[in-house]
């Protein structure tokens, strides 16, 4: 990757952040909160989650798009279920991504998700996006729209639908409540606010790049 230039073109945001678009809103509301300005962000579409195979072809094919324009890019992606091909792609593209192995993980915070080890085996997430999205990402992917009686073959193994909340919103809560009771899971509310992502974007908007 070249080295970023010291000249700022007038009115041109300097950091690409290069997003999921499930994403979009926590992401745009921390840029908000924080005053991050100076950053940019684009969103890939967030229903590359159903087909975790096209996210590494996808995140290349951005980044050659747009590294021209920016000084940095940064990939807000953790792996997403490609296996640790994402990070492999963007080592060879020299640009860095969010570490975790989901969204879920790096919402609750990579070290906190991790330490719950083998007691979360039988846990089901869902984030702020899923609750709204639940239907489009999950009830009907799964064919459970049309089959409802598969439901229990899916999720006979799982005990509970925990809810990774970004935001005190009770309608949420109230629907992602129901979503449990759909599946017949137990429900759990974790407040966790932005986690890691907000720690990593912080960090990319001080340094211009990220590290660790």
């Amino acid at each position: 990757m070249n080295e970023p230039s010291n000249i700022e073109q007038p009115g041109k945001a300097s950091i690409l952040v290069l997003a999921c678009g499930a994403l979009a809103r926590e992401i745009l509301e921390i840029f908000r909160l924080n005053g991050f300005d100076h950053i940019e962000l684009k969103c890939l579409p967030a229903d590359l989650h159903l087909q975790p195979q096209r996210i590494p072809d996808a995140v290349e094919a951005a980044v050659r798009k747009c590294r021209s324009d920016y000084e940095e890019i940064f990939v807000a992606y953790a792996d997403c279920g490609t296996g640790g091909l994402l990070k492999a792609r963007c080592d060879d593209l020299g640009v860095a991504m969010i570490e975790g192995p989901h969204c879920y993980s790096f919402f609750e915070g990579n070290e906190v998700f991790a330490a719950r080890g083998d007691e979360e085996m039988t846990a089901f997430y869902l984030t702020d996006f899923l609750v709204r999205q639940f239907d489009a990402f999950v009830w009907q992917p799964m064919g459970l729209h049309r089959h409802p009686e598969l439901r229990d073959m899916i999720f006979g193994n799982y005990t509970k639908l925990v809810y990774l909340a970004q935001t005190n919103d009770d309608e949420l809560s109230r629907k992602a409540a129901t979503c449990a009771q759909r599946l017949g899971l137990e429900y759990e509310r974790r407040q966790t606010g932005y986690g890691d992502l907000e720690k990593v974007l912080t960090k990319v908007s001080r340094s211009g790049s990220f590290a660790g």
